[in-house]
């Protein structure tokens, strides 16, 4: 009786296997790690067998036609309700689609295939992306009403289109050499992409690690011990420089916020407002190192409040995005940022102003340098370099 059943249960496994292989239809699941989330779709070989010859006109074609007509629907469906569940920005929902055109075609094997996967399913999930070709290069757009100040970017029809591959090719990429827009139509396509974060995905709570910093304030040392992880700075990696009503929006994950904000609430309890700010203002400016962007990374690169906290140097607008993420936290006073030729820095509105003021709108706004300078500056005090200089208001903010 037991062979009966052991016969007739390879009986069914065999039947099962000559039924996958015969009818790729029925799919394979396959998983990633998304952070903390695990992401799972199903495949199969009409999937696999789309080829990439070369970074053409012709081969783009032929590879859009394999994967129009192959079974895509299910890894579509997976990608959407993921981004729906977890509430993926834009930016972060392209970083998934990295990981699974990553599982689909390893980059370092053909780079082509891997970045027409990412095409395929951005414009399958309703995303205006084109490629276009220059020198052998396959170069991915996607149209963007974001102002981005250090990417590559054509204008089509009254629309930018924002270059997303850009990092990949490095100093290859030469802007001066005319490109082929591949003009292929796909009817789906109808969004543009924001690059706004209004919420970070979930971290795996093993990746994080204690950051000690101190600072002095009034003759005493507080000590803070920060909950970090370096994901952060990853899913970060090469995110462009945005506007700074983007840029001063970026939130913080839980298990750093939860290991910060409750801690200078009970620091700052107790004291007037503007003591408060004051405290918050010198303690952005004296827990981090200060080095310029351009000697840590080459470039202009803008970290969010949370790498401020990771990384042990930063420069001007780290520390203005952070002071006003902490101000907004914990106060939610108006604030305006002044951009300088060289600096920016940050004001902020109390009942009564301290120093000279900074009218806009109306409005009095106090001056709360939260970056080192040569002198211990004061609430409403501003650097003198900075004092017969020029400055434009590059962001307000007022408290709903």
């Amino acid at each position: 009786m037991k062979s009966a059943i052991r016969q007739g249960s390879i009986g069914k496994l065999l039947l099962w296997s000559f039924l996958f292989f015969a009818n790729p239809s029925l799919g394979q699941s396959q998983s990633f790690d998304f952070f903390e989330r695990s992401f799972t779709f199903t495949t199969d070989s009409t999937i696999y067998s789309v080829r990439c010859d070369s970074a053409t006109t012709s081969s783009i074609n032929r590879f859009y036609q394999q994967m129009d007509s192959s079974n895509y629907n299910s890894i579509l469906q997976s990608l959407t309700s993921f981004k729906e569940t977890h509430e993926l920005n834009d930016w972060f929902y392209y970083q998934l689609i990295r990981k699974l055109a990553q599982s689909l075609s390893a980059k370092s094997e053909n780079y082509d295939r891997y970045t027409l996967f990412k095409w395929f399913f951005l414009v399958k999930s309703g995303y205006d992306a084109r490629l276009a070709t220059r020198d052998g290069q396959l170069i991915l757009y996607v149209r963007s009403e974001d102002e981005i100040f250090d990417l590559p970017y054509f204008k089509l029809d009254g629309h930018t289109y924002i270059c997303l591959n850009y990092h990949d090719y490095g100093d290859s990429f030469n802007v001066s050499t005319p490109y082929m827009l591949a003009n292929i139509f796909v009817p789906e396509v109808h969004k543009s992409f924001s690059y706004q974060v209004t919420k970070l995905p979930e971290f795996k709570a093993e990746n994080y690690k204690e950051k000690d910093i101190a600072f002095h304030y009034k003759g005493k040392a507080f000590h803070f011990k920060l909950r970090i992880n370096e994901d952060v700075n990853d899913i970060f990696k090469n995110y462009p420089v945005v506007d700074y009503g983007t840029y001063f929006n970026i939130p913080v994950s839980p298990q750093t916020y939860a290991s910060l904000i409750p801690a200078l609430r009970t620091y700052t309890k107790g004291l007037s407002v503007e003591k408060g700010v004051d405290y918050l203002m010198r303690f952005t400016r004296y827990s981090f190192l200060y080095e310029d962007d351009r000697v840590i990374y080459g470039k202009e690169k803008r970290l969010s409040p949370e790498q401020t906290l990771i990384n042990e140097a930063s420069d001007c607008d780290d520390r203005a995005a952070l002071f006003f993420y902490l101000v907004k936290e914990i106060y939610n006073l108006p604030m305006i940022a002044l951009r300088y030729p060289s600096h920016i820095t940050v004001a902020v509105q109390f009942d009564k102003t301290i120093g000279k003021g900074i009218l806009y709108a109306g409005s009095y706004y106090t001056i709360c340098e939260p970056t080192p300078q040569k002198t211990d500056l004061a609430l409403g005090e501003l650097a003198e370099q900075n004092s017969n200089e020029h400055y434009e208001i590059v962001y307000h903010y007022t408290p709903h």
